[in-house]
């Protein structure tokens, strides 16, 4: 099938459902090789009152949820569902629950570099955080993965340094919670049909194939998806 579909996956980097979202949506992709996919990753940020600096993770974790049994049980969950992703998450090495905005920020500049370079780069973000415990708010740790992801470190360094695209963003994490987005991740297709959570590969790629066929057929504005 040649009609493209666009995808965009409103998301925060320290959300551990949507690394999980992002493996099953890839495997959802590989199912659907006919279908040309234009992926493009939106900004969401479960809590922007984190200061900049960060904010203790066991601190963060025990205001949000108060019951330390509950968090180990939900990271256990979380372990074995990530396991069968092909994600190690260790929850043990994050020590710093940080404020995402920066990131989103350098996520939205990768979409003006080449083809794949954004989701590299949001998958690397997801990586640093969950698997490896680093501080992703951190303008030194975003510098590096922009450069690993494929950016020009040099210029990212120096936007980084400013206010660039930072109400932007902003006014883009508020448009999708205007839009009813109150969890992540969001996968909106055609930004028409939604697909809340972290759903299974098969639910995705069947959704991808409904909105492809009906953008094919002419029937997607008429709500026939």
């Amino acid at each position: 099938m040649t009609v493209p579909v666009t995808i965009d996956v409103v998301s925060d980097a320290v959300c551990p459902w949507c690394y999980v979202g992002r493996a099953r949506l890839k495997k959802a992709l590989e199912a659907v090789p006919e279908i040309s996919v234009n992926l493009r990753w939106r900004p969401f940020q479960l809590d922007p009152t984190i200061p900049p600096e960060g904010k203790s993770r066991r601190d963060y974790l025990t205001d949000k949820f108060g019951d330390e049994a509950r968090i180990r049980q939900m990271h256990e969950q979380l372990g074995t569902i990530g396991e069968a992703e092909g994600i190690s998450f260790d929850f043990d090495a994050i020590a710093l629950s940080p404020n995402t905005l920066n990131a989103h920020r350098v996520i939205r500049w990768a979409a003006t570099a080449e083809p794949g370079v954004q989701d590299r780069l949001v998958g690397r973000l997801f990586a640093l955080y969950f698997e490896e415990g680093a501080d992703i708010g951190d303008a030194t740790v975003l510098i590096q993965a922009a450069k690993e992801a494929g950016m020009d470190a040099a210029v990212v360094e120096t936007l980084l340094a400013t206010d660039a695209d930072r109400t932007e963003v902003e006014q883009e994490i508020a448009t999708a919670q205007q839009m009813g987005v109150t969890g992540v991740p969001c996968f909106l297709l055609e930004g028409r049909y939604a697909v809340v959570g972290a759903q299974e590969p098969a639910t995705l790629a069947d959704a991808i194939r409904q909105v492809a066929q009906a953008k094919a057929d002419g029937t997607l504005d008429n709500g026939q998806a």
